[in-house]
């Protein structure tokens, strides 16, 4: 079974906001044409949010494909409005597996999300515009681990 993880930033400008949904789906289904089943996803906002709906909305499609949760701790979205809240626990509600990493939040925990979102992978889709950060990390990691990056 081959396996696709997403890494992207959480925010997005709007221009990158209108065009990526049609993308993203245009790459999930590409991929489920080359075997992929599994689709893992860090349940960030942004990025991580789209991709994971797109998994969701293809699933209706293709149900043998797998939306995998791999999450940073329990209490990643403390702090998020009400909105954001209910679309992540709706995320969280239909996904086929959640993984944590932590039980609450601590200094590292992040970092071991996306290592263990790519440990495995096949394909990593990334959306990423800067050479620093949490997503920047997680690119340079897929592809030292000499997995295939593709960016939008």
């Amino acid at each position: 079974m081959k396996i696709c993880a997403f890494t992207g930033h959480r925010n997005i400008p709007y221009a990158d906001i209108i065009s990526m949904p049609q993308k993203l789906g245009d790459i999930i289904e590409q991929l489920i044409s080359e075997g992929v089943r599994e689709f893992r996803c860090g349940g960030a906002q942004g990025f991580d949010t789209i991709a994971a709906l797109k998994v969701l909305e293809a699933k209706k499609k293709h149900p043998h494909v797998r939306l995998v949760l791999f999450l940073p701790c329990k209490d990643q979205a403390r702090g998020w409005s009400e909105s954001a809240t209910a679309i992540y626990e709706r995320i969280l509600s239909l996904a086929d597996s959640a993984t944590y990493t932590a039980e609450s939040y601590r200094a590292g925990c992040m970092h071991a999300r996306n290592r263990a979102l790519i440990d495995g992978a096949d394909v990593c889709v990334a959306y990423c515009k800067s050479s620093k950060g949490g997503t920047a990390y997680t690119v340079s990691y897929a592809r030292s681990k000499e997995i295939e990056v593709i960016m939008l």
